[in-house]
């Protein structure tokens, strides 16, 4: 369904639709294996004194409901493990990058390397300052003038966009499920083909847009496995570019729905409604445990 709403939604709307429901049902899965901890919590001293407000609630064998509690402290482990290293990963890519052109001259936002490698991307900013765009001698020398200028268009929307918290959501999402994983590619494609429609906008030519996200690419292909770029980049360079430039050559998507976003919000209600009910029973439960009449 992600990757339906790609390819045929607006990717501005396709991007928000997709993010949202990745952070919905990963919200939904830490809370549910939270809930599921429960037993096996209430066994440690800690929390001694709340498993007799529970002891009435009946949940189903023990056996069961301990092995279930086992699995889902394991599940909700593993993804804190995969977060936290994700995380650190990330943040040191981040600092290396930040740390390479720091003090280095800019203009407008504009940060030019010193590299023969081609490459750009758009560099989130820091607390102390605002992000910037990040392109090197190489990859200004592989593109003429009117190129150069679309590709830093599609580079200053990814800024103005903020593409860089959607990719941090998606990854999140995906640390939190394995399945959600998936989704990260969708979710980058979807921002690289916002940025791709505001550059050809910005420039009046989508042919031009085409052309520059094509050259750049493969200008930088032979670069591109040795670099280690933090994630949260958003680069010209990146993603299916193919299927971007397609896209560019045919008549911009206009869409605002489709029925796959029912789909997604059918999925999401459906996941949201069962993790509910789940949490209106345990609450009934705890308020009988307490000796409390429950509202009807």
């Amino acid at each position: 369904m992600a990757r339906r709403t790609a390819e045929r939604v607006r990717p501005d709307v396709a991007l928000f639709s997709i993010t949202g429901a990745a952070a919905a049902l990963a919200i939904g899965t830490v809370a549910c294996l939270g809930a599921l901890m429960l037993p096996l919590t209430l066994h440690l001293p800690v929390f001694a004194d709340l498993a007799r407000l529970l002891r009435p609630v009946q949940a189903g064998p023990t056996l069961l409901v301990f092995g279930a509690s086992v699995l889902a402290t394991g599940g909700l482990a593993a993804a804190m493990f995969a977060g936290i290293r994700g995380i650190a990963t990330e943040v040191a890519r981040w600092r290396a990058v930040h740390d390479r052109v720091t003090g280095l001259p800019q203009a407008g936002g504009l940060c030019v390397v010193d590299d023969d490698r081609p490459d750009a991307f758009a560099l989130p900013g820091t607390m102390r300052g605002p992000g910037r765009i990040v392109v090197t001698i190489g990859m200004l020398r592989a593109l003429d003038p009117r190129e150069r200028e679309a590709l830093l268009a599609h580079e200053r929307a990814h800024l103005a966009a903020r593409h860089h918290l959607f990719l941090a959501i998606a990854r999140l999402a995906g640390w939190c499920h394995p399945a959600l994983a998936s989704v990260i590619a969708h979710v980058s494609f979807a921002a690289e083909r916002a940025a791709d429609e505001a550059a050809a906008a910005a420039c009046g030519d989508r042919r031009l847009a085409a052309r520059a996200v094509g050259r750049a690419a493969l200008a930088s292909t032979p670069y591109r496995a040795g670099a280690r770029l933090p994630a949260l980049a958003a680069g010209g360079t990146t993603g299916p570019v193919p299927a971007r430039v397609r896209a560019l050559l045919t008549q911009a998507p206009a869409r605002r729905f489709a029925p796959v976003l029912l789909a997604i919000a059918l999925v999401c209600a459906a996941a949201g409604g069962s993790s509910l009910a789940g949490a209106v029973w345990l609450h009934r439960g705890v308020e009988i445990a307490q000796g409390e009449h429950p509202c009807d």
